[in-house]
């Protein structure tokens, strides 16, 4: 039981350490990037001062002070959400204990924005040509890796219990 808890203590630690980069990161962009943008890869990676209050990729921008208060309210039922999975997680789960702590650090960090400020600070440009990736933050990349290792469980999660059963299946049979 304590290294049950050690652990997820861990995972935790984790999660404040990413969100304080985030909060610092986006601290960093509105005193040095909000006046002039910054290349640092040419043609590739730029940071560009950005004031998202919609959703993902800037979608949902014209909500007001309701819309504020609805992702404020949406972000808070997602946070606990992942904090109630993140301790019904066995411990043995790294994967979707990492995932809940990425998940987390994310949701808070732009939770943070949205109570403090109104809208989420977004910087971080990446393109290739045309083609622009929508500007984003520590935050954001956070939850996505985050979503994207839940995912691959979500995949997975059946051939390793199906392999599983049939490993079973054969000893018990043999």
């Amino acid at each position: 039981m304590k290294s049950r808890i050690a652990w997820r203590i861990g995972y935790l630690v984790a999660a404040l350490g990413i969100y304080l980069v985030d909060q610092s990161s986006k601290a960093w962009a509105v005193r040095k990037v909000r006046f002039r943008d910054v290349t640092v890869i040419n043609g590739f990676f730029d940071f560009a001062y950005a004031e998202n209050r919609g959703i993902a990729f800037g979608q949902l921008q014209e909500g007001g002070s309701f819309g504020r208060w609805f992702f404020v309210t949406l972000a808070a039922a997602a946070a606990i959400a992942v904090l109630f999975y993140f301790l019904k997680t066995p411990r043995n789960d790294d994967r979707i204990l990492g995932a809940c702590a990425l998940l987390l650090a994310g949701i808070v960090g732009n939770l943070t924005d949205r109570v403090r400020l109104g809208f989420v600070i977004d910087f971080i440009q990446l393109h290739a040509g045309q083609y622009h990736w929508p500007t984003f933050n520590v935050a954001d990349a956070s939850i996505s890796f985050g979503a994207l290792l839940l995912a691959y469980d979500l995949i997975f999660a059946h051939r390793k219990e199906e392999k599983a059963r049939l490993t079973n299946e054969g000893t018990a049979s043999s």
